[in-house]
């Protein structure tokens, strides 16, 4: 592997830093995922129909089952390269950063970088660029790990830093959908994964509400009308709502790129909001995770 490593930056906050405490919480998150207690869902994607992936953000003990459910899944897909499309809250890229470094280090171990599928990315060119830096305190990737690295051990990963001074969503998600979807019908076991969380800091009821509305033209992979509703959504006046989804660009490009690789709509595999956790539910954050197919 080329490059510097990337260190931690949350470790310690968003999920614990001490290896065997961090172990238990993703073993107990991804048996939780697995368990017969979840709710039934109208359609289990089938893990050969699966393109991408929506999981949340936000610190383990809040998003960690709602991410775990599209982890579990991720396993049972068994992908060799992860292409993780996350939000780049510092606007730092200018367009898509794309890390082309060494290993992402965790308390659990390394996790490795598909270098080839990487550097091919960087190469399409703007708004794709190599980016290293962009990534280096971003927690939108960072996160996933080890939830990644215990469900799916064997694959490697290419993370990718959405901006939102990124313009042309649609045509950067089409270029990277056609080289995934080349990929795939060479017999990759290739997998995209779009980081965002929903609402932002409404009450838990608006929060539900708010991320009820959301997630229709999201699973409809109208990516589109998801970009004009949250407009409308932040204009209505509703209480504590600062945002629809905090990956909303990611999530554009997610959209754009599995259509591309074949997807036709999205599938929910669950939905939570932080007061779940026992957050407070006066100032509150919804989770999401789907399957696109």
């Amino acid at each position: 592997m080329s490059g510097r490593p990337r260190r931690p930056a949350v470790a310690g906050t968003f999920y614990p830093a001490e290896r065997g405490r961090l172990n238990s919480i993703v073993e107990a998150l991804l048996a939780g995922a697995e368990s017969p207690g979840q709710p039934a869902r109208p359609e289990e994607p089938t893990p050969s129909s699966v393109a991408g992936l929506l999981v949340p953000h936000a610190g383990l003990v809040y998003s960690g089952p709602i991410a775990a459910l599209a982890w579990a899944l991720a396993g049972r897909i068994g992908p060799t390269t992860i292409v993780l499309a996350g939000t780049d809250h510092q606007a730092l890229a200018a367009g898509v950063g794309v890390w082309t470094g060494g290993a992402w280090q965790t308390p659990l171990g390394e996790v490795a970088v598909d270098d080839d599928v990487a550097a091919e990315i960087a190469a399409m060119g703007p708004p794709f660029a190599a980016d290293d830096d962009c990534h280096l305190t971003e927690h939108s990737l960072e996160v996933q790990l080890p939830l990644l690295l215990r469900s799916c051990p064997e694959a490697k990963i290419v993370p990718l830093a959405v901006s939102p001074r990124l313009h042309g969503h649609a045509q950067a998600g089409v270029m990277l959908g056609r080289l995934l979807a080349r990929r795939r019908a060479a017999g990759e076991r290739v997998l995209l994964v779009a980081s965002s969380d929903l609402a932002h800091y409404p009450p838990d009821d608006v929060c539900r509400e708010t991320d009820a509305q959301l997630l229709e033209p999201l699973l409809r992979l109208d990516a589109e009308e998801l970009r004009a509703l949250e407009s409308r959504l932040l204009r209505s006046g509703r209480p504590g709502l600062v945002c629809g989804l905090c990956g909303i660009d990611p999530v554009r490009v997610t959209v754009a790129a599995v259509l591309e690789m074949g997807a036709s709509r999205g599938v929910l595999l669950g939905a939570a909001t932080s007061a779940d956790a026992g957050g407070d539910p006066r100032r509150t954050v919804g989770y999401a995770a789907a399957a696109f197919v």
